[in-house]
């Protein structure tokens, strides 16, 4: 397959991609969030005992200072409590408080069950294949903006 037709499917993948970011957004704005909290909440919702504040950082491929932003607009709010990892103690456990709970369950709980049902419209082999080939174009994706360096690419056409 020739660049142009690669370029083509890149394109094509990337409505795709920013169409359900798109969602995401949406329903953030609707509750006057941004994207990146709404994700932090979802991901605080998710985990039953907490989760690690560097793990958000991670997942959400954001930094710490990003991520410390969000979760102290949320502190101060009342709405998430911190506590220090016993592993280690710089690294904070970010959980809701019972006022926290009350604050998302209309926002999280939603868009979760939003998310489930779109997925449970698909046939179990095309979830299957979703996965399988999403996985392997992120690990592509990641492994090519890593070959970036100083502003220049030198992939497989020379770039």
């Amino acid at each position: 397959m020739d660049r142009e037709e690669v370029q083509a499917y890149v394109n094509q993948y990337c409505k795709l991609r920013d169409m359900q970011y798109a969602a995401y957004g949406q329903h953030a704005r609707k509750h006057n969030l941004t994207t990146k909290e709404l994700f932090v909440l979802d991901l605080v919702w998710s985990a039953e005992d907490g989760c690690l504040q560097s793990e958000i950082c991670e997942r959400l491929s954001a930094t710490k200072q990003t991520i410390s932003a969000i979760i102290k607009k949320f502190w101060k709010l009342g709405y998430l409590s911190l506590t220090e990892a016993e592993a280690d103690r710089r690294n904070k456990i970010v959980r809701f408080t019972d006022a926290g709970r009350e604050y998302v369950k209309n926002i999280i709980p939603p868009a979760v069950s939003a998310q489930t049902d779109a997925m449970a419209e698909l046939k179990k082999e095309d979830i299957t294949e979703l996965i399988r080939l999403t996985t392997l174009f992120s690990v592509c994706m990641k492994k090519n903006f890593d070959g970036i360096i100083g502003g220049h690419y030198a992939g497989i056409a020379g770039g």
